[in-house]
């Protein structure tokens, strides 16, 4: 008789290892998962759309004697002193405490070298920030942790968070491993105890009101500085329009691919839209008003490249924001402290536990033994190097597709590779004229 078959046993796709060892730790311990980082599933991302370069009926641009402009203006619409950044790529907000005082410095002077902005973050201004960032924004939250009159004024912008990517709907956290006596200082807490801030401003309710307090922020800085409002991607467009309404210079607009120093896992993957999705209709928010170009917008959330950079733009943004991959570029998650990784029970690539405050490469800690791992000069220099990439990748697309400027990129430069990705932004199919939502057959 034939031996009877052997069936290759089956996992489930819906209760799969991680699903199971998530419920097997909640059922041990009786608490969420808390995390930093970003959002790990895989999402519709720029990776889904394709530049069209010229060929025929375009006429590209040469690469050694055509230039190919990078520079952004931010604040315009209100600020006596916008600023005016040499690349279109900035420095999203992390906060010390968050970062050790090494890193906030390595980013200070990775960003001043390649002439773009730095800003501040949660609980208030450092020196080794404020020295090395030629271009420093203040970021004002629901917290006030380190919220200093004087600092305004010693800022160049100044960022009203309402919410962010990573976490819309919900307030920061920073445990109290992290609150070493510098940060219980300048945060005015108690060292040692675990914070959980607000996940809103305490003086305001809506729009209405967040007009009078922007008002309030230029008399106190003259009227010299711009007014920036960050909002996570949830509902952009009304998001957006509101931001405009209320007087900003610059939006600010996170996708849930943004990271965080901590929070809850299921804010992280289940809360906000992926920044494909958010940028066309925060776009379409500033041109129904007649403000595109007027209100600059900025937009973060998961940019690693060149490429991901010129997409954002093409699809309407005026500048991008990196977190992540700034951490990344000064050492963040680096191969060479795998044993130290492997000790705190992960590997290098996958390390999210920066609430925990033991970061080998000394980034996301205020150990100072870990700390001092981190050469600020060094990381500097890295930063520097990887912002210079992401700008050349960026001119090259732009030159291939007949532009000399990187503004002058357009969504008619775009084809998706997905029907999900053509409906987010808005550009056809690749091979059709078919837009999902907006054209026929």
């Amino acid at each position: 008789m034939d031996a009877t078959p052997i069936t290759t046993p089956r996992k489930s796709a819906t209760f799969d290892d991680y699903a199971l060892s998530e419920i097997r730790r909640a059922a041990a311990t009786g608490i969420y998962d808390i995390r930093g980082g970003g959002a790990k599933r895989k999402l519709p991302s720029f990776d889904d759309l394709l530049f069209l370069g010229a060929s025929m009926s375009r006429y590209p641009l040469e690469g050694y004697r055509e230039k190919c402009e990078t520079d952004v203006w931010l604040g315009t619409r209100f600020a006596e002193k916008p600023l005016h950044l040499k690349i279109p790529v900035t420095i999203a907000g992390m906060s010390f405490g968050s970062l050790s005082a090494q890193a906030k410095e390595s980013l200070g002077r990775g960003a001043s070298k390649m002439g773009t902005s730095t800003t501040t973050g949660d609980g208030g201004m450092t020196e080794e920030e404020r020295g090395h960032s030629s271009i420093l924004v203040y970021q004002l939250l629901p917290s006030r942790y380190g919220m200093n009159p004087d600092d305004l004024r010693r800022a160049d912008a100044i960022e009203v968070v309402i919410g962010q990517g990573a976490k819309p709907g919900g307030g920061g956290m920073l445990l109290g491993q992290k609150i070493s006596d510098r940060v219980a200082e300048m945060r005015t807490l108690p060292k040692g105890i675990d914070q959980r801030s607000a996940c809103r401003h305490p003086d305001w309710t809506g729009p209405d009101d967040l007009e009078i307090k922007i008002q309030e922020l230029r008399e106190i800085t003259d009227w010299q500085k711009p007014i920036y409002i960050k909002v996570g991607a949830s509902r952009p467009y009304y998001d957006t329009a509101l931001a405009v309404k209320s007087g900003a210079d610059v939006v600010v607009l996170d996708g849930m691919q943004g990271g965080t120093a901590a929070t809850q896992e299921v804010f992280i993957e289940h809360i906000g839209i992926p920044l494909l999705s958010a940028i066309r209709p925060a776009v379409q928010a500033l041109q129904d008003l007649g403000m595109h170009r007027k209100v600059q917008l900025i937009v973060s959330g998961g940019i690693r490249t060149g490429a991901d950079v010129a997409k954002a733009l093409a699809l309407g943004a005026d500048a991008v924001a990196i977190g992540t991959a700034a951490l990344a570029a000064i050492g963040d998650n680096d191969p060479k402290y795998e044993e130290d990784y492997q000790k705190l029970g992960t590997t290098a690539g996958a390390y999210d536990d920066w609430h925990e405050g033991n970061c080998p490469a000394g980034i996301s800690t205020q150990i100072p033994e870990l700390a001092a791992r981190l050469d600020p000069e060094l990381g500097g220099r890295r930063l520097a190097n990887y912002l210079s990439v992401l700008t050349l990748e960026t001119q090259t697309i732009a030159r291939a597709c007949g532009k000399s400027h990187v503004h002058n990129l357009e969504p008619e430069d775009l084809v998706a590779l997905t029907v999900e990705a053509a409906a987010m932004a808005q550009v056809p199919l690749a091979g059709t004229k078919w837009i999902p939502g907006l054209t026929g057959e």
